[in-house]
């Protein structure tokens, strides 16, 4: 069976590391720009009256979100969560060049699929009464989805803190060589 694999695979291993593709941060970008366009066409939703009706299971059964009916109202909570997918969205975008930006839409994008996340044990007729756990019905099965939205958000938080890290002490360097000017960084 591994002479099997080995014959089949090593071709394609062979060609993808010559590509480049493996050597460049491509992953990274590609999972950056699928993010920021999740965040604007699901916060595009938000502002029509069919995505508020939409939400209403979702955020009564949110424990993390409930609060939203009382605080905005029915048509305003959707509101605010399109505004927020598009800040996160946006300062996911902004963090292509300022990697600073990334980290608060990483942590924000985080923070939103934590909400999402938990609501699924609370969502009402979730798992199929006949067949029990993990049968999904209803609206689990679209919430599962943010499971690996939650894990790319942590993915991007944890690449944007480590490049941040690790150009401060490059600048900190060059500063004290007298490479960079006072007002640059």
């Amino acid at each position: 069976m591994n002479a099997i694999l080995n014959t089949a695979i090593s071709p394609l291993v062979l060609i993808l590391r010559r590509s480049g593709l493996l050597t460049e941060d491509l992953d990274y970008h590609l999972v950056r720009a699928s993010m920021v366009l999740m965040f604007f066409f699901f916060g595009y939703q938000k502002w029509w009256p069919y995505e508020a009706e939409r939400l209403v299971p979702f955020i009564s059964n949110g424990p993390l979100i409930f609060w939203l009916y009382p605080v905005f109202g029915h048509q305003g909570a959707s509101w605010f969560l399109g505004v927020s997918e598009w800040t996160f969205g946006a300062l996911l975008l902004a963090g292509f060049w300022d990697k600073r930006l990334g980290i608060l839409g990483a942590a924000g994008s985080t923070a939103t699929f934590i909400a999402t996340v938990t609501i699924i044990p609370f969502m009402p007729d979730g798992w199929d009464p006949a067949a029990g756990f993990p049968a999904m019905t209803g609206n689990v099965p679209f919430l599962m989805k943010d499971v690996v939205l939650l894990a790319v958000s942590f993915y991007l938080l944890k690449q944007d803190v480590v490049r941040v890290t690790q150009h401060q002490p490059a600048v900190r360097r060059s500063k004290a060589a007298g490479l960079v000017h006072s007002g640059q960084e």
